[in-house]
């Protein structure tokens, strides 16, 4: 399985038309100037406003309309993955596993549990999780949905960065959170088609950092997983991503937020 950014781009729009009677276009939203240099303008883009709480619904909502087997549908997530896969298969009418590990968000669960689907709780973080759900997979009941390694779920994503260059004049720098990397491999994409003059920076929590060091390495490589408020990003990502080669490709540079700042 691999993609380019240019197939990811131009996936992007296919993935727009198919979600976008089911997603917001969520706001961009100016910062306060507290802290920022006087000539400097910075927007949020409000993906907490979406109807899930967060970008992961335009992911799944994008493979999920996507889908056309006859096998139910197994997922694992840290928990907004989750939501959105719920949704996405409530309102779409599609059978679905979450499989989220036994830490989870008591709120997250409940949200998940809401929408109807099977849930199955299993290891202590979303890595465990997600090989529990893949050998769930393997034994042929299921048709796994990763939650980035996937052409579809990349796709999804990438509506954030079409909808910024919409919503935007000019954009010089965007900023993006790093987990599995389907967030930034498909905002990345889009902008390097469509904005090449815009630098795209990775935001990686130090204490759950594969897809940094593996951008770094060249190569997906093991590394710790310790505690995190970014519970979201927290974990590994497979030995066949796709979004490793993607990301290597567009983000122009990595940054890394302790649990102090």
């Amino acid at each position: 399985m691999s993609t380019t950014p240019l197939e990811i781009a131009a996936s992007a729009n296919q993935a727009r038309q198919r979600i976008r009677r089911h997603i917001y276009q969520t706001p961009v939203i100016p910062a306060r100037k507290t802290g920022i240099k006087h000539s400097a303008k910075v927007f949020f883009k409000a993906e907490n406003f979406q109807l899930t709480g967060s970008f992961k619904l335009r992911g799944a909502m994008s493979k999920i309309s996507n889908y056309t087997g006859s096998k139910p549908l197994i997922t694992a997530s840290s928990g907004n993955h989750g939501i959105g896969s719920a949704q996405a298969a409530s309102t779409l009418h599609k059978s679905l596993t979450v499989v989220l590990p036994e830490t989870v968000v008591s709120s997250k669960l409940k949200k998940i549990e809401s929408f109807g689907v099977e849930v199955i709780l299993d290891g202590p973080e979303a890595g465990q999780a997600e090989q529990h759900a893949q050998k769930l997979a393997a034994s042929g009941e299921y048709t796994y949905v990763s939650p980035y390694n996937d052409p579809d779920i990349v796709a999804g994503q990438a509506t954030i960065g079409l909808e910024i260059l919409e919503q935007c004049d000019h954009v010089d720098n965007v900023f993006v959170s790093m987990g599995g990397g389907g967030l930034i491999s498909g905002i990345g994409s889009v902008l390097k088609a469509f904005s090449p003059g815009t630098k795209v920076f990775g935001v990686a929590a130090t204490n759950s950092k594969t897809l940094a060091e593996s951008i770094v390495a060249g190569k997906i490589i093991e590394t710790d997983h310790l505690p995190t408020l970014a519970e979201g990003v927290a974990g590994g990502i497979d030995e066949d991503s796709i979004t490793l080669p993607l990301a290597s490709v567009v983000v122009d540079q990595v940054i890394e937020c302790n649990e102090v700042a």
